[in-house]
């Protein structure tokens, strides 16, 4: 195996005359997620409630995994805000639970901030057929990665690598062709200890520990992921004025219970009565931004518009530019 090629946070196992084909080819995992839990090796000897209380005393410790840190995922939301302001883009990289969490996080941008769809790109490991099914052996093919991430990346943009262990070869053969190409990398990741950490700009590495039950990264690895990724998003979202105050102000309203949703946001924002905010979302037509920024400053749903895009679609610096 070349240098590149190592897998990160892994050994090989040794296969010196060894005849067995299975065994040449196995790799040994260096993680904590890996490692055995020693608070939950009764958990096949106790109730059904037990089971959930173990379960769950192990997820509570989650969140301060995150909350350790905040300082390096920050240092992302920044790479990509910077990226997408310049028209950048930022990529998701991951295989398996890792690859369906970057998937979903993406999806729900465009309806809940009218995220153009092409900000964010995504990149799972055997493709659209993995969000469903496991792929076996896909997230061990680095040159997939390496090749996949060439093709699309760009100077400038940021990609995300998403990997419990740290050491998924697809995901870091992404990651190099990224850095290759000159764009910002980051590696999210359970393993503090991934080689891997050293090759990127920005290494968000949460230690959740042993797993429930060992190796079942689907679980406390996978619930510090999606927690990061919200908060990822969400981030980048408001510092790129997608919200005013916490009220999303760029929901697209593509159902009823969306469009529902945003005569009681204007309604929250303004203290106007329901048919006045539903007369000034007419108005504006459908726009929430250009009703909100038109009724606060007093000024025409045009005026509003070019104040929001003079302002990079902020709405207070909007209503600051009209005072």
């Amino acid at each position: 195996m070349s240098a590149s090629g190592a897998d990160a946070g892994s050994t090989e196992a040794s296969a010196s005359g060894s005849a067995d084909p299975w065994l040449r080819s196995v790799v040994r995992v260096s993680s904590p997620t890996e490692a055995r839990n020693p608070r939950t090796t009764e958990i096949d000897r106790v109730s059904t409630l037990e089971v959930l209380e173990l379960i769950n005393d192990e997820d509570q410790r989650v969140a301060l995994a995150v909350r350790a840190v905040l300082p390096a995922l920050a240092r992302a939301v920044d790479l990509a805000v910077e990226a997408l302001s310049l028209g950048r883009r930022v990529h998701y990289v991951g295989a398996g639970t890792s690859g369906r969490l970057g998937v979903l996080d993406a999806a729900e941008l465009p309806p809940t901030f009218a995220a153009p769809p092409e900000w964010f790109v995504t990149h799972a490991a055997g493709g659209p057929a993995a969000l469903l099914r496991a792929i076996e052996g896909a997230e061990d093919d680095e040159e997939a990665g390496r090749r996949e991430l060439a093709e699309s990346a760009r100077p400038g943009d940021v990609v995300v690598g998403l990997a419990a262990s740290g050491r998924t070869p697809y995901v870091a053969g992404a990651l190099r062709a990224a850095r290759d190409l000159g764009a910002a990398t980051v590696l999210v990741t359970a393993n503090p200890d991934a080689p891997l950490g050293r090759e990127v700009d920005v290494f968000v590495s949460f230690d959740t520990g042993p797993e429930v039950v060992a190796g079942s990264t689907r679980m406390k690895a996978g619930t510090a992921q999606k927690l990061a990724l919200n908060a990822f998003s969400t981030a980048v979202m408001v510092r790129l004025g997608r919200t005013y105050s916490n009220l999303m102000v760029d929901l697209v309203a593509s159902n009823a219970k969306l469009r529902g949703r945003m005569l009681d946001i204007l309604a929250e924002a303004t203290g106007l009565d329901e048919a006045t905010c539903a007369q000034a979302l007419s108005e504006a037509g459908g726009e929430l931004k250009t009703a909100l920024v038109a009724v606060l400053g007093q000024v025409t749903p045009d005026q509003a518009r070019d104040a929001l895009t003079r302002c990079g679609g902020h709405v207070h610096a909007a209503l600051a530019d009209l005072a």
